[in-house]
């Protein structure tokens, strides 16, 4: 996927909330260069995101900003592995249908697995995975099937071997790690998906150490719950992100406004004379 069309709506929902976006398209994905469908290191990818965020998160205006991520399946795992990278920079994240694993009617036989891994090596490129139609099993709607396959910045096609790789090696290592995510989440799964897991979802939600965590599963809801589903079912999964935003977000903003107000005090207190 990619973000000026395939994520527009979701930006646009939240900034008419009042909130900032911010988007990147990952490497080989959308208008960033590389060959389109082509991961050959996720690394590289949460590097690019890392610093990509970072550096808007830094500037100026937006320092007493809160941050929070928000990823949409593979965006998902990028958002936890962010996460990871620096864990207590981010003030939470929103996790869309994560891929904490690649669900099992995806995947090919484990020996299939293994010799497109060792493949992966040699012809990393080759577009030879056997699986379904990505875009018939994730999206519900067949007006946004037709939107992506007109979307010349969406791949389309079979995975490219090193692609498909990296993601089933990425997932395998966030379903082993699970417990080591620590920061304020929500997710977000249709009960229906069958292109991500929504079981590990709860495992995430159930194992996690953060203290401040929430997991909503939507009965009948497919793997694009915000895109691709009915006008009503989309505005509820949207009705519910903008509520635990604006709950922590108005909570930072007293807590900052509260620090400011002691800071002003004591620093006119200094001025006056008077001990504080």
């Amino acid at each position: 996927m990619e973000c000026s069309i395939s994520m527009r709506d979701t930006g646009m929902r939240l900034a008419k909330e009042g909130y900032e976006v911010h988007g990147i398209d990952y490497e080989g994905h959308g208008k960033s260069s590389g060959l389109q469908g082509f991961v050959p290191s996720f690394k590289n990818i949460i590097d690019d995101c890392f610093e990509h965020f970072v550096s808007v998160c830094e500037k100026g205006k937006n320092k007493n900003k809160a941050r929070y991520l928000l990823g949409e399946s593979m965006g998902g795992a990028v958002a936890l592995l962010l996460h990871r990278k620096q864990p207590s920079f981010w003030n939470g994240a929103i996790l869309v249908a994560p891929m904490c694993k690649i669900a099992d009617e995806l995947k090919p036989h484990p020996m299939v697995i293994s010799i497109l891994s060792r493949l992966s090596n040699v012809f990393p490129t080759w577009r030879i995975v056997p699986m379904q139609d990505i875009i018939d099993v994730a999206f519900k709607s067949m007006e946004k099937r037709q939107e992506i396959r007109a979307n010349p910045l969406c791949y389309k096609g079979r995975p490219r071997l090193k692609t498909a790789h990296q993601l089933l090696m990425v997932s395998l290592e966030i379903e082993k790690n699970l417990n080591q995510v620590s920061l304020p989440f929500l997710i977000v799964h249709g009960g229906d998906d069958i292109v991500t897991d929504p079981s590990v979802s709860k495992l995430l939600y159930d194992t996690a150490l953060s203290k401040d965590k929430t997991f909503k599963l939507y009965p009948g809801m497919w793997h694009a719950l915000t895109s691709a589903e009915p006008p009503e079912s989309i505005d509820l999964v949207f009705s519910d992100i903008i509520a635990w935003l604006d709950e922590r977000t108005l909570t930072s903003s007293e807590d900052l406004r509260s620090s400011e107000m002691e800071q002003k005090a004591m620093h006119d207190g200094l001025l006056s004379g008077k001990n504080i």
